[in-house]
């Protein structure tokens, strides 16, 4: 298991014409002539003048990262990229079986002063976190289907044969090691390439960094400038407490301040369903001077999905110690597994760097941090994860942030449309073929927005 980079496309011009030419635009007060070019190192480049660079789009195909330095290292801190990894909700092969030989090419190519009986050690916690998710696939994926029937009385056989391996799957990967490998498309612009490289602080980011460097400077030799010495940094790592693991059952959130929702504007459905148009819209400019901060709890698995909302911003995480035990999980009596696997990967976090232990957490490993979201960010990220459609733990940290609105604001408050997914206002399913089967009729009687377990 080793990283494979490989530059895939990029803008469809050369970039220093492209760049020139932004920068000329600036600079002169007639459309330049294209080709004309002047020296972007130390005209643009070397003054800081950096957003003539952003005109530029690389996209590589990267293959063989953990997971874990996809989430705590590619995509932990920058919000200007675009990327497509492979699910772990619906690749059913990606914990069919662990290669243990390629994990430990893995940790010996970046973590090369580990000893053989850590990596027999670490061989073991892998193949007992896998162990337990094998043995316990087929029942979970029953368990599902038949909480689909209970929950969603309008799925048919179909989709609970569809959707019952993959819910199974998505609950019981909270037992697989971050070490795991996954592939992904990455698209970035040149200038955010270059803070990505001087900015690495873990040994995987630090060569993947260099990895798509040479892949830019072997197609334009003349951007090498741009990936210059880099400063020293030091490597950051969460620190893996020490504290006795202890199993949850739920994600928290907690709604720390709310403001400027006098300013709100609400959108109607056409606004945001298929398409999202609020943050383009100036009627939702507004929007944007208020929000929510709140302090979350939860899984490194939806710590991944949580990222995929850019335009919220969020604080450095840290481990809490504990274990997320999802409802299947729970139903099936693998509290027990959990709090051996945590004590397994505390072990060994002990006699390896804190950037290796980090990534070989496991998927249901929680971690806590603060977040900040304006009401145009918001509206996106909710009315996606109250559909029945998003992963159970990811929609309800959502059902908990509308509840502590509901209790704050009262429960006739504005502020909570912003907290509603297509159907409820509508009436319809917005997701076509995939109606996850739920009664749509609740939302005129009933609890719309149960607690779910699937």
């Amino acid at each position: 298991m080793s990283i494979k980079v490989k530059l895939v496309s990029s803008t469809n011009r050369q970039p220093t014409p492209l760049i020139s030419h932004a920068a000329l635009a600036c600079y002169g007060p007639e459309k330049p002539k294209w080709g004309r070019e002047i020296d972007i190192d130390a005209r643009l480049w070397g003054t800081g003048h950096h957003t003539t660079f952003q005109h530029y789009f690389l996209s590589f195909f990267i293959e063989g990262i953990s997971v874990g330095d996809v989430t705590l290292g590619l995509h932990l801190a920058s919000p200007f990229y675009n990327s497509s990894q492979r699910s772990g909700r619906f690749c059913g092969g990606m914990f069919a079986s662990p290669d243990l030989p390629a994990i430990r090419r893995y940790i010996k190519i970046f973590w090369p002063k580990v000893s053989t009986p850590t990596l027999k050690a670490i061989d073991a916690y892998v193949n007992f976190g896998v162990t337990v998710f094998q043995e316990n696939i087929a029942p979970a994926t029953k368990m599902a289907q038949r909480l689909i029937g209970q929950e969603r009385p309008f799925a048919n056989d179909k989709y609970k044969e569809q959707n019952g391996p993959k819910i199974a799957q998505e609950q019981l990967r909270m037992f697989i090691p971050l070490i795991f490998p996954t592939g992904l498309l990455y698209t970035v612009n040149l200038s955010a390439l270059a803070a990505m490289y001087r900015s690495a602080r873990t040994p995987v980011m630090k060569a993947l960094t260099e990895k798509m460097a040479t892949e830019v400077i072997k197609k334009h030799p003349e951007l090498a400038f741009l990936f210059g010495p880099k400063t020293k940094k030091q490597d950051w790592a969460m620190s893996v407490p020490g504290k006795e693991p202890e199993t949850k059952t739920s994600p928290l959130l907690v709604a720390h301040e709310i403001f400027g929702e006098k300013k709100l504007t609400l959108p109607n459905p056409e606004d945001t369903n298929p398409l999202d148009c609020l943050h383009f819209d100036p009627a939702f400019m507004g929007n944007a001077t208020g929000g929510i901060f709140t302090r979350i709890i939860l899984s490194l698995a939806t710590m991944g999905q949580n990222q995929r909302h850019r335009t919220l911003s969020r604080s450095q995480p840290s481990f809490t110690g504990n274990f997320y035990l999802p409802p299947i999980a729970h139903g099936l009596g693998l509290g027990q597994k959990a709090l051996e696997l945590m004590a397994r990967w505390q072990k060994i976090s002990t006699s390896v760097p804190s950037t290796l232990a980090m990534v070989l957490a496991p998927y249901g490993a929680m971690v806590a941090y603060d977040t900040f979201g304006n009401f145009n960010a918001l509206i996106h990220e909710h009315s996606k994860r109250l559909c029945w459609c998003a992963q159970e733990e990811i929609s309800e940290l959502s059902r908990q942030l509308r509840l502590a609105i509901g209790q704050s604001r009262g429960h006739e408050s504005s502020l909570l449309q912003l907290f509603e997914p297509p159907c409820y206002r509508t009436g319809k399913c917005a997701e076509g073929a995939r109606y996850c089967g739920r009664d749509i009729a609740q939302r005129k009687k009933g609890d719309y927005f149960p607690k779910r377990q699937v």
